[in-house]
């Protein structure tokens, strides 16, 4: 009888108790034939809600228990949906990077600052509006991770190139130096012994900046 009950209501007429199922069971159109399941949420919805979670309280709130209540659901979406939790973790890293990547490209192309110092000031920016994302991406342990940076900062390379006619090699390790500066900046606001406004985090990028590009000058001077 619950099922002949449950074939002839509408979606929104479900018991809630049912409808956080994630799922329907085949429900009939008006014609009597049956529809294809339809998830309650979408893997994007899914992915979103664990990344706002995660900016909230960090990754490890990121739960099976904790994203159905940020959901307002059962945990059964979820699983519908990802193999486990690892998985919905896995994708909240990839929006976190795409999303701290677009920062960093839409400030260096607004032309507030210079291409090489945006990039820097989008880092802290990033660091210092997105605590729980910048922790994440950048303060995790990476020892078992191989990863090859060559591509993504080959543009802040060319760039040091043609601000300081530095070689390849010197403008590598000029920005090596340079964003060991920058992450140390970074991540002092991150944990909130920093709490340093724009202007501030401009002038020690520029007298770092400058320093470093003297003391190269004089190296290649040698």
């Amino acid at each position: 009888p619950l099922l002949n009950k449950l074939l002839h209501k509408d979606e929104d007429e479900l018991n809630p108790d049912v409808a956080q199922c994630g799922f329907l069971i085949m429900l009939p159109n008006k014609e009597g034939k049956k529809m294809p399941p339809k998830f309650k949420f979408t893997r994007e919805e899914i992915i979103q809600a664990a990344l706002d979670l995660t900016r909230e309280s960090g990754i490890a709130a990121v739960t099976a228990r904790r994203l159905g209540a940020k959901l307002g659901s059962s945990v059964k979406p979820i699983f519908s949906l990802f193999e486990n939790m690892e998985e919905v973790q896995n994708e909240v890293l990839k929006a976190a990077e795409k999303l701290s990547q677009a920062r960093i490209r839409e400030t260096m192309e607004n032309g507030q600052y210079p291409p090489y110092k945006a990039s820097g000031i989008a880092y802290i920016c990033f660091a210092r509006e997105e605590k729980e994302l910048f922790k994440l991406l950048y303060m995790r342990d990476r020892s078992r991770e191989t990863f090859d940076e060559g591509d993504s900062i080959k543009p802040l390379i060319e760039e040091i190139q043609k601000q300081t006619g530095l070689s390849e090699e010197d403008a590598y390790r000029f920005h090596l130096e340079m964003w060991v500066y920058v992450h140390g900046i970074a991540t002092m606001i991150a944990t909130s012994y920093l709490e340093w406004d724009l202007d501030t985090v401009s002038e020690v990028l520029t007298d770092a900046y400058v320093g470093l590009k003297y003391r190269f000058s004089q190296k290649n001077c040698k």
